[in-house]
């Protein structure tokens, strides 16, 4: 990243948007070469997010704040909380529950970046992953 410039990016410039994945999601970074994308995530008390998989991404989630239960195809659902780290294979299912009273927080880092054509909903009922 030859012509790369120090940047710091606040938390509190970000703006949250209401995915229909059911979670709140604002794009920290996204590197001009299209090798990585960070974004922050907030999952609301008691809400689970919509079983997807990325096509060609590897998703890295980095647990900030909370308990959760993930739920990752090819695994039992396991319990996740501050300081965890979460890899999600490129084309690998997954969904996360919030299971604390307050809000579940974690950066997802996707190499090579996100783009919403690689995303995959695999919810079809309410049937494990």
């Amino acid at each position: 990243m030859k012509n790369m410039k120090p940047t710091i990016i606040k938390v509190d410039s970000l703006n949250m948007t209401l995915t229909p994945e059911r979670c709140y999601v604002a794009e920290n970074y996204s590197s001009k070469d299209g090798k990585v994308s960070i974004a922050i995530a907030t999952v609301k008390p008691g809400v689970t997010t919509v079983a997807h998989h990325l096509e060609g991404i590897e998703e890295i989630y980095i647990i900030t704040q909370g308990t959760g239960i993930i739920d990752i195809k090819g695994m039992e659902p396991t319990k996740v909380v501050p300081g965890d780290v979460i890899v999600i294979p490129n084309g690998t299912s997954q969904r996360i529950e919030n299971i604390d009273n307050k809000d579940l927080v974690f950066y997802c880092v996707c190499t090579p970046k996100f783009t919403q054509e690689q995303y995959f909903t695999d919810e079809t009922s309410n049937i494990r992953i």
